[in-house]
This record gives C-alpha cells, structure tokens and sequence, in this order.
C-alpha cells in the first residue's frame, strides 16, 4: 500500500490509541492469572492480535464483549497447539517465550518478518539454567522449547533488551519463585521494566526492583490473589509522540486519553518537546501542544529508543544541530532504524550524520514553514515508525509525500492516518 501526504495545517483534538506495550503485557498477565480477567480499552493492532492469539494457543478463552472489553478466562498456561506465532512482535517473542516454557509440552515458537533476523542467543543461553530444553535455529526463530520452567538464582545481560527480562519475571512470578533473584547487568529501557510490574502487581503478583540490579521474589511479599481482575489498557505514548510532534510543527492540537503519571517510557517526548521550545500545556486529561520557533535540543534515547523516529521528524524543523543518544539501540528493531532514518530523511531533504552512538540532525533553515521539506517518494523499511515519522515530516513538505509499504503502520497504530485526517490532513491510500 503507499499513503499519499499533502501539506497541511492542523487542528483539531484526539484520542489517543491504546498501548502495545501495556496491553500485550496485560494479555501475557490474564493468561498467567487463574481466573477472570476484563481487559479494558483493549488494542487492536497486529502485535495485540498476535498476543490474543499467543494467549489462546497457550489455553486461554478470550471473549470480545458489546462495550469493546474483553474477557480473558484462563487456568495458567495449558497450550492447545504445539506451533505458536508471535507475529512480528519483539515484545511477543521475548515475553511469551519463558511464559510458555512454564509448560511441559514441547513447543516450537516463531514470527514474521523482520523478527526472523533478530537474535534470540539470549534464550539459547539461558533457559537452560531453569531446567529449559532449547533449540534454537543458530540464535534465530523458530525455536524449540520444552519446560517446565523452574525458577532459579540467574544474572543475566540487560542491554540488548529489556524484553527478555519482562518475560522471565512474569514466568518467575507465575510459578511461584520464592526466594530467588533474578540478577541483571547492564539493564537498558528500565522504564518499561516498571510498566511489567506495574502490571504484574496489578493481576495479583509482587516484585521486589533492587535499584535495577536485581530482581526478588518471596512469597512473603504476595497478596491473595482475586478471583477477578480488571485492567484498563493506557493510552500509548508512543503513538501520541507522533500527534504531538505534528502539533508542534504544523498548527495545534489537543491529544486525550494519555496518563501523565505513566510509567510508559516514550512519556519523555514531553522533555523533548519542551527542550525544543514547542508551545505545550500538559494537564491531567490532555494536552495541548502548538507550533512555534524550535530550536535544536540534545536528549539521550537509550531507554526510550523508539522515541528516535519522531524525535528526528520534530529536529528536522528545529534551528540547528540536534543530537540523540542511543543509536546503539536502534539496530535490531522492525528494520535498523538509524539506516532507514537517515536514508528517507535524506529523500526529504534532512541530512543525519551517525557518530558512534549519536544521531545528528541538522535542522532546517526554514523551520516551520510550509514547503521546508522536499517532495519525495519515500519508504517505510516496513517499520511502522520510520512510516509515521515521515508521515508527519510531509506536513511542511513543498508538495505531496508518498509512503510506500505505508501499511506499515498497523503493527502498532492502525488508526494512524485516520486520526490525521480527522486533524486535517489530506491522505489518499492505494493498494
């Protein structure tokens, strides 16, 4: 599919979608939970598809309710296929993996797409020290497995993802790890470990965070478990960075529904967009962000990597040299996203330089006004993000902006150009 661009000045205000990140882990929760779970403001994008399905392979009943809600009703993991898919979701893979080693039955598990290429030594690694059979295809999907799981005193690396780690802990707490640590060097995106035991505290399950360094669980610490529970899924930071960068380059707008308390990670596109001067108003229930003159800012990404995408769309229209930390964290996502920036934003006219673990972005000398960007085709990397980034780029174009493989965007947001039609932007779509 390619998604057709045109300048434009916005308006208007939105809800923003719900969160991948919260609601695959409520999903991998409500499997883990015996009992009833209500999942609220429930996602709808390829990833929480792909985890409603890993869950229901896995032994749960999911059921779509009148009001949107869903039911999930589950007896722990008790899987009813031996082949399971995360789709392309690295969340998926790294979180559901250890979950599904809680059971005895052999399972081979694999994905799509870009997923194929990324790592998986970490499991090759390290299930073996909880009593884990692996096989692995060279560190790559599909991978074998067969448990059960047995919880043990580990140290394991964190800086390739936190991921890995969010799935041990929820496997650690599903088969009652009691007076065990899980060890941890070197953790990267420490905010998204929050947001699992957020979760996992929510369904029932406590989780002593020893500064990040480790990782104890005593069954001391835990609380009876409710025979139901109700989760609401949050709105997505990382969709709405992208709302409000385009607020802040081409007109105002107001976003809903985000939680300014959120452990979420991406949260931290407010610094950047104070950082960089846009006029932003951050109340409970909204916020309120508006065009005015940006000026280059400095803002270190290594635990909020997928910020990059947007952060180098809201530079691309700021005065001067903006710089990012993290590039490092960049290259095993749905494509190496410091290569595909800087290739299409090339196409836009944007020049990124690569440092070692910098990104610099020089900004244009137009700033905000329309026509800063050059007409191109460009295309997504089939990355989601590197869709949406140059999507909201084409807002100041000097004329029409092609995406293609612009279908992209429904792995995480599939309401993305919808929502920027209704702030008035004109996308055509083809197949």
């Amino acid at each position: 599919m390619i998604a057709i661009i045109q300048p434009s000045n916005i308006q208007g205000t939105l809800h923003a979608n719900a969160s991948k990140s919260c609601m695959q882990r409520a999903c991998a929760a409500a499997l883990l939970h015996h009992g009833e779970s209500h999942i609220l403001n429930p996602g709808n994008s390829f990833d929480d598809l792909a985890a409603l399905e890993m869950i229901t392979k896995l032994g749960a009943i999911v059921i779509s309710n009148e009001d949107g809600s869903l039911t999930i009703q589950s007896k722990g993991v008790r899987p009813i296929d031996h082949q399971l898919n995360c789709g392309e979701s690295g969340l998926g893979i790294r979180m559901f993996t250890p979950i599904a080693a809680l059971s005895n039955t052999s399972l081979q598990i694999s994905g799509t797409g870009s997923l194929l290429k990324r790592p998986m030594h970490f499991f090759d690694e390290v299930l073996p020290q909880l009593s884990v059979q692996v096989n692995s295809t060279n560190g790559f999907l599909p991978i074998t497995i067969q448990g059960p799981l047995k919880p043990n005193n580990i140290t394991i690396d964190g800086s390739l993802s936190s991921q890995f780690l969010t799935g041990l802990l929820m496997a650690f707490g599903a088969a009652e790890a009691d007076a065990v640590t899980i060890t941890v060097n070197d953790l990267k995106s420490k905010p998204y470990i929050d947001l699992t035991l957020q979760v996992m505290e929510a369904f029932g399950t406590v989780v002593r965070n020893n500064n990040y360094a480790s990782f104890s669980f005593l069954k001391s610490d835990q609380k009876e478990k409710k025979a139901t529970v109700e989760y609401q899924v949050e709105g997505d930071w990382s969709g709405a960075a992208f709302l409000l960068v385009a607020g802040a380059i081409a007109g105002g707008i107001t976003v809903k529904g985000l939680d300014v308390f959120s452990t979420q990670a991406d949260k931290a596109i407010l610094q950047a967009l104070s950082d960089a001067g846009a006029g932003l108003s951050v109340q409970e229930h909204q916020i309120d962000v508006r065009s005015l003159p940006l000026k280059a800012f400095h803002f270190n990404a290594t635990d909020c990597p997928d910020l990059f995408p947007p952060l180098v769309a809201l530079a691309s229209f700021c005065e001067g040299t903006t710089v990012i930390e993290g590039v490092h964290r960049l290259a095993y996502k749905e494509s190496n996203r410091s290569d595909s920036l800087q290739k299409e934003f090339s196409k836009l006219g944007v020049e990124i330089k690569l440092q070692d673990n910098l990104m610099l972005i020089s900004g244009l000398r137009n700033g905000l006004i329309m026509g800063s960007i050059k007409q191109a085709t460009v295309h997504s990397h089939h990355d989601h993000r590197i869709a949406m980034a140059t999507a909201i780029a084409a807002l100041n174009a000097d004329g029409a902006v092609t995406i293609e493989a612009a279908e992209a965007i429904n792995k995480s947001y599939p309401a993305f150009y919808n929502h920027l039609q209704q702030l008035g932007v004109i996308v055509m779509t083809e197949s």
